[in-house]
């Protein structure tokens, strides 16, 4: 089974955003008991695709099958949420509740599932929800929220955490953004390379820095370079690593993720979609959300232990969701706008993305920058995945490889629009009437609202 799926590994690498590729060789992967991989190729299509059905199930039947029950429970009912007639949601629910001791759940579940799907109809599930005998219910706290999960059952969040990275690129692979890199090393490299010099202004190595705009501008990729500009450990972090189902194990596992890199130290600690983590406390109705807002701000005080050494990074699309608190000084206090790059960048760009692959000489990536305005680094990677499967049609047909051709790209850019309209369409009503301290300026500034430096 291993072997037969090389050649799909093999063809994700050069097409790495072929969704129906990625969804059937998550199946297949997880098929094969492949399940950190599964994981692993379903995190990385999510970033893409974030609603996908697809890919977010078989990452909770990865999450399931490695016993990290309270990652798929996150995952599965999110799904659920939004879509109440999956089927086989329902059935891994049923499967996880099962195994959490909640049979009369679990059969409820099943049969929400045979309901909608009668073909899903398992055997041994069937046979162990009629043999499981009912389990006591934990009582609820008097206070109200979940009740605490047993000890028994507790997951080991220290294993439900992304494993740490030694990222091998640097800036060099990263078109463009030399404004935003400038600020990373004034921010974050230059205090880890020459701390006496920050030492003997009092500031000390570490701190935080926020990446905002639109999706597809490549934030995670740049904060993954960092980490490989200062040869440090990279710890990549979404909501699914830290929410759980059980009372107090939220917090736990956003505390044990800081340990975790300050014993790495040093560490770029990113997280994704910061927003879904640290949103306004005004706008939550729980507490226990408010409860993993104040851990995350203790955390990035450092009430507890020193965070120096720990570049902290995060990333969002949405900065005006983000609770004030997070923007005081020591914290996020720094936030940058990475913007869709320029001219010069997207050529730096398309470089970087068609390195390696078989090029036609007099190739110039210049001339088909100057005619993808607007684009961002996702638009562009769509725009060279075009000119390759053009490219590839035609090789089948003459049975031999062909390199790609300058009319390949070309053509190719004429099909893709930007991605990034609707984005700033939206922020823009923000950095003009909710922009109290000018801190969405720099949006202004990008769409020659305001002029720099200027009223």
């Amino acid at each position: 089974m291993s072997a037969d799926l090389q050649p799909l590994l093999d063809a994700l690498q050069f097409s790495p955003d072929n969704l129906p590729l990625r969804q059937h060789l998550a199946r297949q992967l997880n098929a094969a008991g492949r399940h950190q991989e599964a994981e692993t190729l379903c995190r990385e299509g999510l970033r893409q695709h974030p609603t996908d059905d697809a890919l977010r199930l078989s990452l909770a039947e990865a999450y399931f099958a490695s016993n990290k029950h309270s990652a798929a429970f996150v995952v599965v009912e999110e799904l659920l949420e939004q879509r109440a007639d999956h089927a086989a949601a329902h059935l891994l629910h049923a499967r996880l509740l099962l195994a959490a001791g909640q049979p009369a759940e679990a059969r409820e579940a099943y049969a929400h599932a045979l309901e909608i799907n009668p073909g899903l109809a398992d055997r041994d599930l069937g046979q162990a929800l009629e043999a499981a005998a009912p389990v006591k219910r934990v009582p609820a706290p008097a206070n109200g929220g979940y009740a605490p999960a047993p000890d028994e059952d507790e997951p080991n969040a220290q294993a439900k955490l992304l494993g740490l990275e030694r990222p091998k690129i640097n800036f060099s692979d990263v078109g463009g953004m030399e404004a935003v890199k400038d600020e990373i090393r004034l921010k974050i490299i230059h205090p880890l390379q020459l701390p006496d010099l920050y030492k003997a202004y009092g500031k000390a190595s570490g701190g935080g820095l926020l990446l905002y705009g639109p999706p597809g501008c490549g934030k995670t990729h740049l904060a993954r370079a960092t980490a490989g500009e200062v040869q440090a450990s990279f710890i990549s972090v979404g909501i699914a690593d830290i929410l759980d189902m059980w009372l107090g194990n939220s917090e736990k596992n956003l505390h044990q993720l800081f340990e975790l890199a300050r014993s790495q130290a040093p560490c770029v600690l990113f997280f994704d979609e910061v927003d879904a983590l640290a949103a306004n406390r005004h706008d939550l109705r729980q507490s226990a959300g408010r409860t993993v807002i104040n851990q995350f701000l203790e955390e990035l005080d450092g009430a507890t232990r020193s965070n120096e050494g720990v570049l902290i990074m995060a990333a969002t699309n949405a900065p005006w969701h983000l609770d004030p608190a997070f923007r005081r000084p020591g914290r996020f206090d720094r936030i940058t706008l990475v913007t869709p790059p320029d001219e010069p960048a997207r050529a730096a760009i398309l470089d970087i993305l068609l390195r390696g692959k078989p090029l036609a000489p007099g190739v110039n990536t210049a001339a088909v920058a100057a005619r993808t305005a607007g684009l961002s680094g996702a638009d562009l990677m769509a725009l060279v995945d075009g000119a390759v499967d053009v490219c590839l049609r035609a090789s089948m047909r003459s049975g031999r490889p062909l390199p790609i051709e300058q009319s390949h790209l070309l053509d190719a850019a004429k099909l893709v629009k930007p991605s990034t309209k609707e984005w700033f369409a939206t922020a823009r009503n923000y950095a003009l009437y909710s922009n109290e301290g000018g801190l969405y300026d720099d949006i202004l500034v990008y769409l020659g609202v305001k002029k720099p430096g200027g009223l």
